[in-house]
């Protein structure tokens, strides 16, 4: 059984940094997608970034194109989300997935609602302006 935790979340002004990171406990090497999303009040969850774990290739969200990077560390299994130039509109819960689906590159959120998705509990991210 795979378990994801994520860390990293916090209060920061616009204009910063944060670095979310995401330990995976369990069997994860089969995985095929490592992402994360987020979910702001009274919004649908949106996906942020993904990355194909086989290639290492990843895609964003317009949104945060330029602006944030996810990577993975295999040795640590963790998965990180290196955050700039946050603005408030940034501001949501992050949860951290993990997918065994052939589906899985891409960031549509609709892709990720099968039962070969495992999630993390997630963790808050506040943008002030």
């Amino acid at each position: 059984q795979v378990q994801l935790v994520e860390s990293g979340g916090g209060s920061v002004q616009a204009g910063g940094s944060l670095r979310l990171s995401c330990a995976a406990f369990g069997y994860t090497s089969s995985t095929n997608c490592m992402g994360w999303f987020r979910q702001a009040p009274g919004k649908e969850r949106e996906g942020v970034a993904v990355i194909y774990t086989g290639s290492v290739s990843t895609v964003y969200a317009d949104s945060v194109k330029g602006r944030f990077t996810i990577s993975q560390d295999n040795a640590k299994n963790t998965l990180y989300l290196q955050m700039n130039s946050l603005k408030p509109e940034d501001t949501a819960m992050y949860y951290c997935a993990a997918s065994w689906s052939s589906d899985c590159y891409s960031v549509s959120w609709l892709l990720w609602t099968t039962p070969s998705t495992k999630w993390g509990r997630g963790t808050q991210v506040t943008v002030s302006s």
